[in-house]
Formats: C-alpha cells, structure tokens, sequence
C-alpha cells in the first residue's frame, strides 16, 4: 500500500525544481495518523529565488486534498554568516529574494510553524558539466505486425576522480517537469564517463520534443532521500509495507533540504 504522502511528493517534485545532518526514516500509520508536515526545499548555485513548500499529510481514507501550510517562519542560514527569512508568495510556498548559493557552503533551514521546530542541513557539493546529449531509441511490438520506436535521452558526463559523487537528474520536455526519479553514484565508476539513460517503462519521447536535461550535484543525505523514495515508489525491497523515504529534517518532519549545484543541456528529439 502507497501512502498519500508519496503521492503528494511526486506531485510536489513537478512544481519545484553543521557539516553532517542525521539520517531517519519516518513511519506513518496511513489510516489513523495525525497530520504531518512536508517540507520540501532546494538552493542551489544558481541565482534564485530559491522555492520552499510546506504542506500537511492526510490520512490514506481521506480526500487526495493536502493542505497548504501558512504562516510558518522559514529561514535559510549558510556557514558564512548569511541568512534570509523567506516571504510566503502564495499559500505553503516561500521564497527568498537575495541569498545567493555558493559551492562548498554548508546550508540550514529552519521551519517553525504552529508551535513546532524543524532543520536540516546540506552541503553544497560542486556541480559536474554534461558533456553531451542524445537520444537512444529501441524497438517494441506495436498493433498487429507494427514495430514502435521508443525514445529516451542519455546523458553523459565525466565524474571528478577520488571525490565521492551523488547525482540526481531533472528531465523537462516541452517546459513540464517529469516527475520520475533518476539517481545514480559514482560508485565502481570514479574518475570516468558515465552514460546515464533516462527512461521509464511507460513513457516515451515524440519527434520534436525539447528535453532540458539538469544534472544536480548532490550529498549523501539528498541520495539518500530518493534512493529509498524510488524503494517506496516499487513497493518496497524484501518487505511487504514500505516505509516512508529517509530525511535529513528533524522533528518527524517529511519530505527534504539539498543544496545543490547544476549544470543543464538541452535537445531536440529527431
């Protein structure tokens, strides 16, 4: 049984783009359990503004509705001395106006909403360019006779040697946000090329498409989250009821903070 959380999360991902934070993986009662906030949030080396969203879990019985959460303070510090209080632009989402992401810097978040305190931390890791794009196409049994050609992009790009990499890759075709995890590490591949293909089961590209491409640097603790996130996802590994992802925040909170560096690329589909 999947939680609501996880598809609010997934929802969630389409609409955004210390030296060390605890890891912990938070179970939810799916029937019976009291609202619990999500948070969901990213700066990266990029100019912002950078996007907060703070929402409320709803039980597994109840409407696919979950509420925005308001009127919280949310503040961004990094290890330099810089810090920014968020403004709420619409209901449950906060930006900044002026913090600027810096590789290497180490970033906090601080939520307090309705008499409750969260944090997190990520370091912000160096962004890794891709070298380039393409499209890799396979045939599938179609109507009758027919054979269809099913499209995906790859990636490839050159992992920096003896430094620990984590990656996360965004795919955007036609300015929409696909909601689909892609991680990967730089395990038993240090220093190389790593050719990464981005494709789903039931999905496929069209001629014509535009597909941006974001590769995000990312810590541990940020694999960490979608790592297990993907095991919700499939059901769970050697379990029967899967568990909600691992987090960095504290307080029982859901959902993640990264800090991030990106680079993207973008091509036309043949």
């Amino acid at each position: 049984m999947k939680s609501k959380y996880l598809v609010h999360f997934v929802c969630a991902l389409t609409l955004i783009g210390t030296l060390s934070s605890c890891q912990k993986v938070i179970d939810v009662d799916l029937n019976s359990a009291s609202p619990q906030i999500v948070i969901v949030g990213e700066v990266t080396d990029q100019s912002g503004p950078y996007v907060v969203t703070l929402s409320q879990t709803v039980n597994f019985s109840d409407a696919n509705v979950f509420p925005t959460v308001s009127g919280a303070q949310v503040i961004i510090r990094d290890n330099a001395g810089n810090s920014e209080t968020l403004t709420e632009t619409s209901p449950g989402t906060y930006k900044t106006s002026t913090l600027q992401g810096t590789v290497g810097r180490a970033y906090s978040i601080s939520v307090a909403s309705q008499g409750n305190n969260y944090d997190a931390t990520s370091v912000m890791p160096a962004a890794v360019a891709i070298d380039s794009l393409y499209i890799d196409s396979t045939s599938s049994s179609g109507f009758g006779n027919s054979k269809k050609k099913n499209k995906s992009v790859r990636v490839l790009f050159t992992d920096p040697a003896s430094i620990e990499n984590y990656y996360r890759f965004v795919e955007v075709v036609n300015g929409v946000a696909k909601p689909d995890f892609f991680i990967t590490s730089d395990r038993f591949k240090d220093g190389s090329q790593i050719n990464y293909k981005l494709s789903v089961s039931d999905s496929t590209l069209n001629s014509g498409d535009l597909v941006t491409v974001t590769l995000q640097s990312i810590d541990k603790n940020t694999y960490e989250y979608f790592r297990t996130l993907n095991q919700v996802a499939s059901g769970g590994s050697f379990q029967s009821t899967p568990g909600n992802p691992t987090t960095n925040l504290s307080n029982n909170a859901l959902g993640y903070f990264s800090a991030c560096g990106i680079r993207s690329k973008s091509i036309v589909v043949p």
